[in-house]
């Protein structure tokens, strides 16, 4: 099989250093024929993997994290390239879309076992399609506007420190300053307002590296969940966000979730403030924003 191999450009450092080489070794040995993409940054990434999926491939393996997952993701959504499967072999920082699909984190080998063994198990999930008066993208797992998005706007502003523990400083920093966040919503047609902390929709089940905001989501069954995070007191949200990490939260009485098929989210900030919400760990921008499931959008060699 022909087969596009797309590495994060961030992949050339730390711990993922090497991790490209090491999976083309293992197609090749496996008797396929990879073909690598790497550049110098996302953007020239995004066209040469849109280029390699036009000119034809059996299929496009993702090397990295959340954030290849996200480019993978809107690239093959488009209507502008032919139907083509798509894998991924884990070695990003949150890896929520592995933790969604079961994947092997830290194990290149028994990653690529199974992306070659989900050739003959095709998994085709839904996908979120996040959609503004300009501009559309489409997302995997989550995408966030609150909390979790402030935590994420403060980390990305950093250089120091590296890796998980600039995430959770930036969770320390947040807290001392948010405030509850006035939502306008339009929940599969009906109209709501309500103060809340986080709101997420979520296809897969964590987001933020780990955070089981949805440990019962399911990436195929035609749904999405509509997480939502009550106001609460910073004590009582200290005590209650550790239980994240493990979904013990679930029947809490400041944790709602509920399944849609579609969301328009805007805020209400003082001062004319904008919100900045993100999809799968990316930027996408300020609110308001249209959420629409796409089922069955996508196919994975998982």
């Amino acid at each position: 099989m022909k087969i596009a191999v797309a590495v994060n450009p961030q992949a050339a450092f730390g711990s993922s250093r090497g991790s490209g080489e090491r999976v083309l070794e293992l197609l090749r040995a496996a008797g396929h024929q990879p073909v690598l993409l790497r550049e110098t940054n996302y953007q020239a990434l995004t066209a040469s993997v849109r280029q390699a999926v036009q000119q034809g491939v059996d299929a496009l393996l993702m090397v990295g994290g959340d954030g290849m997952v996200h480019l993978g993701v809107n690239v093959l959504a488009s209507e502008a390239v032919p139907p083509t499967p798509m894998g991924l072999i884990p070695v990003g920082t949150g890896n929520d879309a592995a933790r969604s699909l079961g994947l092997p984190l830290g194990d290149i080998p028994a990653a690529v076992q199974r992306f070659l063994a989900g050739a003959q198990q095709p998994l085709s999930i839904d996908l979120g399609k996040v959609s503004s008066d300009r501009e559309e993208e489409f997302f995997a797992v989550s995408f966030s506007a609150g909390f979790d998005a402030r935590v994420n706007e403060r980390a990305n502003g950093w250089r120091w420190p590296k890796g998980r523990q600039r995430y959770n400083l930036a969770i320390v920093r947040e807290l001392a300053t948010f405030r509850p966040i006035r939502y306008r919503l339009v929940v599969d047609g009906v109209a709501e307002e309500l103060e809340a902390m986080l709101i997420a929709v979520a296809n897969g089940t964590s987001l933020g590296g780990g955070m089981k905001i949805t440990p019962d989501a399911q990436l195929s069954d035609g749904e999405l969940d509509l997480f939502v995070v009550a106001p609460m007191s910073r004590l009582r949200l200290v005590a209650l966000f550790p239980k994240v990490f493990s979904g013990r939260h679930i029947g809490e009485p400041e944790v709602s979730i509920r399944r849609v098929r579609s969301v328009r989210i805007e805020a209400e900030l003082p001062g004319n403030q904008s919100l900045v919400s993100y999809a799968d760990g990316e930027r996408v921008g300020a609110l308001p924003r249209q959420i629409d499931l796409v089922p069955a959008a996508l196919t994975l060699w998982v």
